[in-house]
């Protein structure tokens, strides 16, 4: 396995389920330390804790509302004091309600925009000050391809995952200077155990590769991001998609 990370120190945001506990785990396997966030998934985030112990990595968990500025600031500064400062953020935690906008309630809205952008703009907020004093930083910001193609069932949420593409665009510009780079991984459909996501059967007219994504899929991307060798790769829209279809 990979020891390219060797040394550096990685906040994943929902990293109890899904997508973030794969690349919480892949960020371990390939040697970095890592503070696993979870707000709700206590048994997840202890079982993503358990993985990495058993491969001889360093890591701890750490609880938080991100849609919170109080609770953000205070994960990121515990965070710090344990892993001796935060390398690599990764903004994954996310809320999908899958309900059509005009069912929305402004409270169901906050909700989610609080968690989706405004969790994602205040994380990097607090990590920035660490970064900023080693002149280097990763962060990696998970959106979706719902960002651009719509759902016909939550538009609400495609709304939040188009704000995180801009949100990388404009932030890559203005953290060039301090040795940041930002960069965004869109996924398409991958299996999180969550039924809507869940075929195995897929049509090949819509899965050319003959399968939905896995976690371990983003995984591998977020971690060579992570890496030395996209040194000079910042302001990017990445998609995980073997669904072929055009954005």
């Amino acid at each position: 396995m990979s020891q390219s990370l060797i040394g550096k120190s990685a906040l994943v945001t929902g990293a109890g389920t899904g997508i973030g506990k794969g690349i919480a785990i892949e960020l371990a396997k390939r040697g970095a330390k890592v503070a696993i966030h979870y707000n709700a998934s206590a048994a997840g985030a202890k079982d993503t804790q358990h993985q990495i112990e058993e491969l001889g990595g360093f890591c701890m968990t750490v609880q938080a509302d991100v849609a919170d500025r109080e609770h953000i600031f205070r994960m990121v500064d515990t965070s710090a004091a344990e892993l001796g400062g935060i390398d690599i953020l990764i903004n994954n935690a996310a809320l999908q309600l899958n309900i059509h906008w005009f069912d929305y309630t402004e409270e169901q809205y906050d909700r989610v925009m609080n968690i989706n952008l405004k969790g994602y703009w205040q994380c990097m907020q607090a990590v920035i000050p660490y970064m900023k004093k080693q002149n280097f930083g990763r962060i990696i910001n998970i959106s979706s391809v719902h960002g651009k193609r719509p759902t016909d069932f939550d538009a609400v949420y495609c709304m939040s995952k188009g704000g995180i593409k801009m949100l990388g665009r404009e932030s890559a510009i203005e953290l060039a200077r301090y040795g940041i780079t930002v960069n965004t991984i869109a996924p398409g459909a991958i299996d999180v155990g969550k039924s809507r996501q869940s075929h195995s059967n897929p049509n090949p007219k819509k899965f050319p590769l003959g399968r939905v994504g896995l976690p371990a899929d983003v995984a591998a991307l977020a971690c060579y991001i992570a890496s030395d060798e996209t040194s000079f790769m910042t302001g990017s829209t990445i998609r995980v998609d073997g669904a072929g279809m055009l954005m």
